[in-house]
């Protein structure tokens, strides 16, 4: 049975002005990672531009049994690991991240289960304060830069809120009043529109926030749902993308991919290439409008397969033939006149050694 990828975020969002829109198919290539420790998976990547790059992960899982957090940098030419022994965190993993040339963020939890937040200081990761860390009830799940530079972060507090935002400065943070419907637990993920709002996403919520109020969209239907991605290219065009385990069924049932659209009134199932595996990721282009997806298809495991916006339809886009399975959770586009992007996972179906993590771009 495959393992699903970290439930996170986003698309793992990236600032939201991204580079122009490939035209036509993009020729997916492997880019070589640095040896990490056995079972070592990415499950976000966020790109300031060609010469910066943040990928996080865990190494060291072994099935239901947390790792430690991982942290890869691209300076342009290669990725590097790097150290985080100076955090003192006895175990956890980082689950996502956002940056720009002026700032990186990521989040994660610890072994104990504690949220944290770091902050990227030019070199590596350094621990940040936040409103509510090491407050009973407060997790992290997502985060996002919008175009100002003001960080927003996913998670829950004990009193029921599900957004966090901050200027970049340890008492600058603020929750925003909770949802209509606060789920009982935090949201996968959120992502910033090109228009500013801020939407939260789960298979419970897709709600958005304009600075003042909130506005909630009928929950996703599904069986056993898990909503991995949301682009939201306008109020009334909002992309969703996950999986499905359905009802029952054998040991080790494959998902059924889940791909929705939202036009304004209700939200409907779209055709997709493949239909057993899972959708990991979603990105917009230069204008915020479709472009990729990220997927993982059950019946052809060695090969990425994602999806690509053409003519008003999504059709496939396979990544580089390997001889493991190819499993990819987080997928970024690189902001600047090249554009691109960055697809990052692992190479195994199930978080146990000796799993190492998969790049392409």
């Amino acid at each position: 049975m495959s393992i699903a990828p970290e439930s996170s975020g986003a698309t793992r969002a990236a600032p939201p002005v991204v580079g122009p829109r490939v035209a036509g198919p993009h020729d997916w290539q492997t880019v070589p990672a640095p040896a990490c420790g056995p079972a070592a998976q990415l499950l976000g990547v966020a790109a300031a531009g060609p010469d910066l790059a943040w990928a996080v992960g865990e190494e060291g899982r072994n099935g239901s049994t947390r790792g430690t957090p991982l942290a890869l940098v691209w300076d342009g030419a290669a990725w590097n690991r790097l150290d985080l022994t100076h955090l003192g965190w006895s175990g956890g993993y980082l689950r996502s991240v956002a940056g720009s040339q002026g700032a990186a963020w990521a989040v994660g939890t610890d072994k104990a289960g504690v949220a944290r937040l770091l902050r990227w200081d030019g070199v590596t990761w350094q621990e940040s304060d936040f409103a509510g860390r090491m407050a009973y009830g407060t997790s992290l799940t997502g985060v996002a830069l919008d175009a100002d530079g003001r960080v927003w972060l996913s998670g829950r507090n004990s009193d029921g809120c599900v957004l966090l935002s901050g200027d970049g400065t340890d008492d600058g943070w603020d929750w925003p009043t909770p949802p209509p419907t606060p789920p009982t637990s935090a949201p996968a993920g959120l992502c910033v529109a090109p228009d500013g709002k801020v939407w939260v996403y789960d298979a419970a919520l897709v709600a958005r926030w304009d600075g003042e109020t909130w506005t909630e969209l009928p929950a996703p239907a599904g069986l056993r749902p898990y909503v991995t991605g949301l682009l939201p290219v306008a109020d009334d065009d909002v992309w969703l993308t996950g999986y499905d385990y359905g009802v029952g069924g054998p040991p080790g049932k494959p998902p059924s991919v889940t791909l929705r659209h939202w036009d304004g009134g209700a939200w409907s199932y779209a055709t997709t290439p493949f239909t057993v595996g899972m959708l990991t990721a979603i990105v917009g282009d230069g204008q915020g409008a479709p472009d990729r997806i990220a997927g993982w298809d059950f019946w052809d495991q060695t090969r990425a397969h994602h999806l690509r916006w053409s003519d008003g339809s999504w059709v496939s886009e396979r990544g580089p033939l390997s001889t493991t399975p190819v499993l990819i959770s987080a997928l970024a586009a690189v902001p600047g006149a090249a554009g691109g992007y960055w697809a990052v996972g692992t190479d195994s179906s199930s978080p146990y050694p000796p799993a190492q993590v998969r790049i392409e771009r």
